[in-house]
C-alpha cells in the first residue's frame, strides 16, 4: 500500500465515522475505498475489515449519544443483543445468498424512505404528542434488532438509516433521540458480523485499528454536530446519504 492510498484509507475511515454517526451509511465510504487500496481483496476480508473500523466509530457515537440525550436502557439493550445474534447468523449466510437479489429490494425500500421524508416534512422533527407503550417500545426494538440486525450481516448497507426510520416510525421519537438508540443497536450488529468474520480470518487488523482511530474521530465529529445541530441536520444529511447509497446500488446492479 502506497502513501496515497493510504491517506485515502485513513481519511475514508475519518469521514465514514462522521456520516455513520449522523444517519448510517458509512460502508459505502469504506467498502469500496479498501477495494480501490487493495484489488485482489477478498470480499469476505473487506467486510469483515470494514465491521473491525464501523464498530469502533459506532459505539463511540452511541457513548456520545446517550451522555446526552435519554435512552430507554431496558429496552435498547436487550434489541441490541439480539442483533448480535442476528447479525451474526446473517453473516454466517452471506456467502449462500448472492448480493444481486438484495440490491435491487434495498434500493426500493431505500427511496421509498427518501420519498416518505420528502413528503412528510414533520416526520422525525419532533417527538410524538403520543409516547409509545412499553410493550410497542419493546416489540418494535426487539424486531429491528432482530429483522435489520440479520440485514447488517447478510449484506449491510443503509443499516444505520433503516434503524433510524424504524424507531422514529414506531416509537414517535424525533431524529436525534432514534440515531441514538440506532446507535446503540447497529454496535451490536456489527460486533455479531465481526465474531464471524474474524473466527473465519477474515479481518486485517492492523489495517484496521489504524483506521478504526481515524473513524472514532469521524464519529465523535459527527455525533456532536447531529447533537448540536438538532433533527433538521439530521433529517437533511439522511437524506443526501439515501440518494448517495441508492445510486450507489444503482450502479453496482446495472452499470
Amino acid at each position: 500500500m502506497d502513501i496515497a492510498h493510504g491517506v485515502g484509507l485513513f481519511g475514508a475511515a475519518a469521514g465514514a465515522g462522521g456520516v455513520d454517526a449522523i444517519v448510517g451509511g458509512g460502508g459505502l465510504v469504506l467498502l469500496p475505498t479498501l477495494l480501490v487500496a487493495f484489488p485482489a481483496l477478498p470480499a469476505a476480508t473487506a467486510l469483515g475489515t470494514n465491521k473491525l473500523v464501523g464498530i469502533s466509530g459506532t459505539s463511540t457515537a452511541a457513548l456520545t449519544y446517550t451522555r446526552r440525550t435519554p435512552v430507554d436502557k431496558r429496552v435498547v439493550l436487550p434489541a441490541a443483543a439480539l442483533a448480535v445474534l442476528c447479525a451474526a447468523l446473517g453473516a454466517v449466510s452471506a456467502s449462500a445468498l448472492p448480493t444481486h437479489v438484495f440490491r435491487p429490494i434495498v434500493m426500493v425500500l431505500l427511496t421509498a424512505v427518501a420519498l416518505f421524508v420528502v413528503f412528510r416534512p414533520a416526520f422525525g422533527a419532533e417527538t410524538g404528542a403520543v409516547e409509545a407503550s412499553r410493550r410497542r417500545r419493546v416489540v418494535t426494538t426487539l424486531l429491528a434488532g432482530a429483522v435489520i440486525g440479520f440485514y447488517d450481516g447478510i449484506f449491510g448497507p443503509g443499516t444505520g438509516t433503516f434503524l433510524i426510520v424504524c424507531f422514529t416510525l414506531g416509537l414517535f421519537t424525533e431524529f436525534v433521540a432514534s440515531s441514538a438508540m440506532a446507535k446503540v443497536v447497529n454496535t451490536g450488529t456489527n460486533l455479531g458480523a465481526l465474531v464471524v468474520f474474524a473466527a473465519g480470518g477474515h479481518v486485517m487488523w492492523l489495517l484496521g485499528a489504524g483506521m478504526a482511530v481515524c473513524n472514532i474521530a469521524g464519529a465523535r465529529l459527527g455525533s456532536h454536530l447531529a447533537l448540536n445541530r438538532g433533527a433538521g441536520f439530521v433529517r437533511a444529511v439522511l437524506l443526501v446519504v439515501v440518494v448517495v447509497m441508492v445510486a450507489k446500488m444503482g450502479y453496482d446492479q446495472f452499470g
